[in-house]
Parts: C-alpha cells; sequence; structure tokens
C-alpha cells in the first residue's frame, strides 16, 4: 500500500471530527516564498520527500507557473499531523501573491478559517500583504504571522542580535498596526493582533528548512544565538533536523487557528444574509454533519478525464455521490457523480466529505465560482466580493475558422474559473474582448488557451478600459419618446466617493432587505430622504423615484430602467461606463394606451434623457489609475523615479530602506503598458517593482478630446462630438 493511499485513508477516518479539523490559506506578497513554505509541510507530513521540499514547488502544478516561478492558480491539499497526541487533519490553499491574480485570494479566503501571513524578513509588510490581510479579515479569517527569509538577515545583511531584534519587531509591529486599522469597527472580533508571547508568529527559513517559534524554543531549548551560529557556520542541516519547519508551522497551525465549530458560529452570520432562527442556520452554526447539504463553491477547475471539478467549503450536511443538489441562480438540479479530496495538483476520490471539509466534486455543471449548492432551496452565500476590477482588455480571434467553436468554449469556460475575467463578444467586429486585472493576467490566459486547449489565437495590443463620470449637478432635462407621446424628467449628480465605494463593496445592494440598504447609504452620507427613494442601483450609479402619483409609471418602471441601464452602459462620449452617477427621476408623462408606450417608445426617450443630463453634468472621461512602487540601488534612483514622470505619473514619495531607494508614486494603467520591459533596461534589470489598482482618476482637461476621438475611431464610431459638449 503506497505511503500515498495511507494518507488518504488517515484524512478520511480524521474528516468526521470537526474539533480536529483546521482549514487555513498561506497568503503574502508576491515571491515572499509562501509556495516553498508549503512544500516544507508537505514534507513534515511525508508526501514528498525531504530532500526536494523547497525546490519541487509542488503546490505549482501547472507549467507555466514552474517557468515562471510563481503561482497562478490557488492550489488545495489536505494533510494530518500529530499535535499534543492528537492527530489533526489540515487542509491547506496556497494562494498566488500577484496582484493580477487577487480573485484567487479572495476566493480561497471564503473557504478557510485561518490564514498564514507570510512576511519577507528583509522586505517587511508589502502592499500585497496589506491586501491579503484585509481581504482574511473581511471574511472573518484570523491571521497568524510567519517571518520567512531569516536566513539573509544574518549571512546577506550580517546582522548582530540587536539589529536583527529590532526589525523583527518592527515587521511584527507593522503587521498589527494593519491588523488593528482593519478589526476597529469589527464587533465580532476580539483582538486579532499576533505576538511573539502567544506563539502565532514564527521565524524561519522556509529554504533551508528550519524555523522557530516562542514555544519551539521553549521545547527544544535552542535560543537565537545560537541559531545565529549554526546559520554562519553554513551547518544549515543540523539546524533543520533539531528544529524542522514543518513542526513549527503545523502546531502553530493547531494551536492558534480556529476550528469549523469555533468560527462557523461566527462566520456565517458574515457571509450568509438567510433567516438565522431557522434549522437551516442552526446546523451550519453547528457544523452538523446529518443536516441539509451545503457547499459553497470557491474554485472551478479542468480536470480532462473528469470534466469540471468544483472545489468548496461543505458547511453542513454530508456530501456523497449520486446526491441530487440544487445550484443557486439555475433552476433544476445537478447529479453530484464524484467527491474527493485534494492532494497537490491530484484528486483522490473518498466515500463521503462531512461538514467543516474542504472538497472536490464533479457533475455539478451549472455551478460557477461562488455558487451555493444545497440539498434544499436556500438563500445563497452573500457573493465574493473582488478587491479590484478588470482594467485592460485585449482582442481574442482564432486564427482559423474552424477553431472558432472551440475559442468560444475556452472563452465560457475561463469565465467559470475565474470571475474576475469579464468577457465580450463584439456583434459588429466579430471580435472577443478578455478583460483582466493586468498584462500577465491575459497574457497567462491566451497562453493557457494555446498550450492547454491548442487553439492558436491572434491577440490585438492590450486597451485599458476608460470610465465616464459628470462632474456637476444638471438642470432638470426632458426626454421625449419618439412618437412625443412620453416625456421623462430627470436631472443627475455626481455621487460622494464614500457612497460609490459602499456600492463596490457590495455593502449596499438590491439583494438586500430595504432597511438595511437604507441604513449602509445613510452611513456613508446620503440624505435621510434619498435613501429611501432608491429604486435601482446599476454598477456604481443610484436611481431615485422621487415622482409623486404617476398612473402608468409602475408598468412602465422596468422598461424605464432597461433604458438607463443601456444609456449609462454606453456614455455619450465614448460609449464607456459610466460611474458614481446619481440620478433623481422628477415626473413622467405617458400615454394612457400600453401600445403607444412600449420598448420602442421608452427606450430611447429614457437613453435621450440621460445623455443629456449628462452633458448638462459637464461629463468627463475617467482613466484608471496605478500604484508603483520600485526598489532601486541608489545610483539608478533618477532613471527610475524618470521612468515614472515619464509616464504621465507623479512621484509622491522617495525613502532609503536598507541599501536601496524606495520611490513610491501614481500613473496611469494606459503608459503603464510595457512598462516592465522599459524600467528593467533603465536601471539595468537592478530594480524590483510592483503596482496595485488604484481606481480611476478624471482625465487632464488637454487629453479628454483627444481621448475620446481615439476611442471613438477605435469602436467605428461617429467622430464629431454632439454640438451640446462644448466644454472638452
Amino acid at each position: 500500500m503506497g505511503r500515498r493511499k495511507k494518507i488518504v485513508q488517515e484524512c478520511e477516518r480524521l474528516m468526521d471530527n470537526p474539533e480536529n479539523i483546521r482549514n487555513i490559506a498561506i497568503a503574502a506578497h508576491v515571491d515572499h516564498g509562501k509556495t516553498t513554505l508549503s512544500d516544507n509541510l508537505l514534507a513534515g507530513a511525508g508526501m514528498i520527500s525531504d530532500e526536494t521540499a523547497g525546490e519541487q514547488l509542488a503546490m505549482d502544478t501547472e507549467e507555466d507557473e514552474q517557468e515562471r516561478g510563481i503561482t497562478i492558480d490557488a492550489a488545495n491539499v489536505s494533510m494530518t499531523h500529530e499535535y499534543e497526541d492528537t492527530n489533526h487533519l489540515i487542509n491547506l490553499i496556497d494562494t498566488p501573491g500577484h496582484v493580477d491574480f487577487g480573485g484567487d485570494v479572495t476566493r480561497a479566503m471564503r473557504a478557510v478559517d485561518g490564514a498564514l501571513v507570510v512576511v519577507d524578513a528583509v522586505e517587511g509588510a508589502m502592499p500585497q500583504t496589506e491586501t491579503v490581510l484585509r481581504q482574511a479579515l473581511r471574511e472573518g479569517v484570523k491571521p497568524t504571522l510567519f517571518i520567512n527569509k531569516v536566513d539573509r538577515l544574518i549571512s546577506e545583511l550580517q546582522e548582530g542580535p540587536e539589529e536583527m531584534q529590532q526589525r523583527l519587531v518592527s515587521v511584527i509591529n507593522d503587521v498589527n498596526e494593519l491588523i488593528r486599522g482593519m478589526t476597529e469597527e469589527m464587533d465580532d472580533i476580539d483582538d486579532w493582533t499576533v505576538s511573539v508571547e502567544d506563539g502565532t508568529v514564527g521565524f524561519g527559513s522556509a529554504l533551508y528548512k528550519w524555523g522557530v517559534s516562542m514555544p519551539s524554543m521553549q521545547r527544544t531549548g535552542m535560543d537565537f544565538g545560537e541559531i545565529m551560529e549554526l546559520e554562519r557556520n553554513d551547518e544549515r542541516q543540523e539546524l533543520h533536523e533539531r528544529t524542522p519547519l514543518s513542526d513549527v508551522v503545523l502546531d502553530m497551525v493547531c494551536e492558534h487557528f480556529p476550528n469549523p465549530v469555533d468560527a462557523q458560529p461566527r462566520r456565517i452570520p458574515r457571509i450568509w444574509r438567510g433567516d438565522d432562527e431557522s434549522e437551516l442556520a442552526e446546523s451550519m452554526r453547528l457544523v452538523d454533519e446529518d443536516g441539509e447539504v451545503v457547499l459553497m463553491v470557491t474554485d472551478i477547475g479542468m480536470d480532462p478525464h473528469a470534466g469540471e471539478i468544483a472545489s468548496g467549503r461543505v458547511f453542513s450536511g454530508t456530501l456523497e455521490k449520486g446526491q441530487e443538489l440544487y445550484v443557486s441562480g439555475t433552476a433544476g438540479k445537478n447529479r453530484v457523480q464524484s467527491v474527493g479530496i485534494y492532494m497537490g495538483g491530484e484528486r483522490e476520490e473518498v466515500e463521503n466529505v462531512p461538514a467543516g471539509n474542504i472538497a472536490a466534486v464533479t457533475g455539478l455543471r451549472d455551478a460557477i465560482a461562488g455558487s451555493t449548492v444545497s440539498s434544499t432551496e436556500m438563500t445563497p452565500f452573500e457573493s465574493i466580493e473582488h478587491i479590484s476590477e478588470p482594467v485592460i482588455t485585449k482582442s481574442v480571434e482564432a486564427k482559423s475558422m474552424d477553431d472558432l467553436p472551440k475559442l468560444i468554449e475556452a472563452l465560457r469556460q475561463f469565465s467559470k474559473e475565474d470571475p474576475t475575467i469579464q468577457i465580450e463578444i463584439n456583434e459588429d467586429t466579430g471580435e472577443h474582448l478578455i478583460s483582466g486585472q493586468g498584462e500577465l493576467h491575459l497574457e497567462v490566459i491566451t497562453q493557457r488557451m494555446e498550450k492547454n486547449q491548442g487553439i492558436p489565437v491572434n491577440t490585438g495590443e492590450p486597451i485599458v478600459v476608460y470610465r465616464e463620470q459628470p462632474q456637476r449637478s444638471s438642470d432638470e432635462v426632458e426626454g421625449i419618446s419618439p412618437n412625443r407621446h412620453n416625456r421623462f424628467y430627470i436631472s443627475i449628480e455626481p455621487m460622494a466617493d464614500d457612497i460609490v465605494e459602499t456600492i463596490k463593496l457590495g455593502e449596499a445592494s438590491m439583494d438586500m432587505p430595504e432597511q438595511e440598504r437604507r441604513e449602509a447609504l445613510q452611513d456613508a452620507g446620503m440624505d435621510k430622504d434619498d435613501s429611501q427613494d432608491v429604486e435601482h442601483i446599476h454598477g456604481s450609479n443610484i436611481l431615485l423615484d422621487q415622482t409623486k402619483g404617476i398612473q402608468h409609471l409602475n408598468e412602465t418602471m422596468e422598461l424605464f430602467i432597461e433604458g438607463l441601464e443601456d444609456a449609462l452602459d454606453n456614455g455619450p462620449l465614448a460609449n464607456e461606463p459610466v460611474q458614481g452617477s446619481l440620478i433623481r427621476l422628477h415626473d413622467a408623462r405617458l400615454h394612457e394606451d400600453t401600445i403607444h408606450r412600449g420598448p420602442a417608445q421608452v427606450i430611447p426617450a429614457t437613453r435621450e434623457a440621460v445623455h443629456k443630463a449628462l452633458i448638462d453634468g459637464q461629463i468627463k472621461m475617467l482613466e484608471p489609475m496605478q500604484d508603483v512602487r520600485i526598489d532601486v540601488p541608489n545610483d539608478h534612483m533618477g532613471s527610475a523615479s524618470g521612468e515614472i514622470q515619464g509616464r504621465r505619473g507623479r512621484v509622491d514619495d522617495m525613502y532609503q530602506e536598507g541599501d536601496l531607494m524606495v520611490v513610491e508614486g501614481i500613473a496611469p494603467v494606459d503608459e503603464m503598458i510595457g512598462f516592465a520591459s522599459d524600467i528593467r533596461s533603465a536601471t539595468e534589470g537592478r530594480a524590483s517593482w510592483n503596482t496595485e489598482n488604484a481606481g480611476f482618476e478624471v482625465m487632464s482637461d488637454s487629453l479628454q478630446r483627444e481621448k475620446i476621438m481615439e476611442i471613438r475611431e477605435r469602436k467605428g464610431m461617429k467622430l464629431e462630438l454632439p454640438p451640446s459638449i462644448d466644454y472638452i
């Protein structure tokens, strides 16, 4: 019997006891060493050989991940660990750190109860560390900290014990400050800061496979002085044997992370808005394996033999083969064909998976990442909120027409697997447009299409996604239907940033009970009377119905909203989406006869009114921005900051960190295309940099007209603006 089989059997035995289960994710900034750390844990659990751990990168299962040396997809694995004479089952998800793949991190956090945050001792807490922590805390997931690459402090920077202690303490303080800031307003969380004394902080080197924490030092009797001596004398093997990393980290996981029985009562109210008195709510809180089946799908993968695999967290009930389950948002039921658990890239089939575990299921053909799958009809879980929206678009077309059906199928599959991708088919030009989080995101998708699906494609130049937004309040304007019998009177004004933010984070939406939505909007600063008139939310725009007692308006409202959505998706300047506008419907005059107020009359009237009001509100183009951080040696600092300024960017801050200069600034995404190769050549390849999406900003007036014309030409629209747009 193979070693792997033994582990699978052991996992199956432990599954039924939720007190001994830990569901965890490893998350960090790109290249801080998550996947190398996961390798160590796998070796500790006896799943890969000790010698190759740290180089094998067992969790980077895709070819392109091994080539690029980064994690692209979140990978799952289950393993066992003995702590205080009890065997524990640990379900681990290794997540990507690169900003382009942040969607995977957000989804992984929904499936777990604890997050092991890895920070590089030399670089300290970085922008993506902050994002990852925010994603974890928003889902109610408890963090602990592992400071990696401590060997570099000893051997590269030659630091003495005092300096080293100061540096490690400052990293811990930075992380705690982030945690404190994010949990201030959360009532259900006590103090989740990490500390060395409590044992919620570990130090070590994933590459050389040693680690320590306060409890482990007490157990092995090793202190920092001894560790530094062994590290300096290159006796790393002895260090690994005396205080192996995997024991230290897995002990920390078993000791400090909550098990499903502790975590679910706290997490369910956060992620589910159903009736908390119901039997279903009770069985989710108790992690009841005999209750109704509830599975939250967090990831969809493809297996060439088994087809689509949905993996996710089982919150209640027991998953078995042959069950007929409902999938939220679709009609009918899907039949479960097989149930399994993950072992790195491979799925091992098991008899059943009870509540509190992470399962991999085939046969749920209607499920997408974020679906709720259950044995009774129920309120679905909250949708998973992604922190950033797509900012870059590429056109894709198959090289030969025969591949067209295959291409459409592949695109549909990608959008199922990764909801942060948007796909649209332009009927007029026949191109398929893919929008994603950044250049790398789209590059990986098109590469996988050619390699894995065998479809040769031509891709266009990357195109940046713009937005349009009114800059001031408009007067009341009139929209008239083609038959002149129906009139709508509306005005539009820009909305406060706090309200836009509330909508984008999903804290106010039309799916919520009205009272809750009203309170959320008032907290964000909306006027009390306005919050009671909210009729519809589209994107980050709100429609207020302020009419009084108008006949036939109720049945016409649906058409009015259809026209409104159309007008907002295609703004008056260049058919780009409109954002952050508050639309007030003041009055309407409608024809008595239904036939004279059909779609062909109401939709054009609405569209005309909305566009007129937007132009009166001086609508302008917004462009997406990125925060840029460049770490570079002193002598290349000038050329690095020149790279930002030469791209219409601005440099906000420059400071010394260790032997490097850090340049922080902001620049438009449009100008950042091709930044990677330019910064390498400007600094002779010695700079490391990283970008984060920073929302949208109004473009400068001098560029507005030129940019609008460029987009209109690309979309095949008329090249003259309506005469009423005279302010651009």
